[in-house]
């Protein structure tokens, strides 16, 4: 469950008419503090850019899953389903046993990828990639 402060602050965006991903950007930038200090862990920045994006979703953040192709087929559905979760209005008291599990095994991950150095790797390789689109 996301804080209220991430919560206020991805409203306080959306009334202001920023993009989606702006406001999903302080669900990820939470996500890295959760896993500065401990409460999570994530293998790679990647990992941890889409626990944050998937937490976006959730809650509600109007942010559909990426087009066919561009990520694999079970990202997708997993972000589709988070999608759903979040537009929908009924809430369902999500399992205690699954939350547990998740936040041992997530426990369990590295810290590493919420190092400012990996964050810097992981936005130059993104950089790159987006270059080559715009023809720029």
């Amino acid at each position: 469950m996301p804080s209220k402060t991430t919560l206020k602050r991805a409203r306080q965006a959306a009334r202001k008419g920023k993009r989606p991903t702006t406001q999903a950007g302080e669900f990820v930038r939470e996500e890295m503090e959760h896993i500065r200090h401990g409460k999570d862990g994530a293998r790679s920045t990647k990992q941890a850019i889409a626990i944050g994006l998937s937490k976006a979703r959730r809650a509600g953040i109007k942010l559909p899953p990426s087009r066919p192709g561009q990520v694999s087929e079970k990202t997708r559905q997993s972000a589709k389903s988070a999608y759903r979760a979040g537009q929908t209005g009924q809430r369902r008291k999500p399992s205690s046993r699954r939350s547990r599990a998740t936040l041992t095994a997530l426990k369990r991950e590295g810290h590493k990828a919420a190092a400012p150095t990996a964050l810097a790797r992981q936005a130059r390789a993104a950089a790159r990639r987006r270059q080559g689109r715009s023809g720029g």
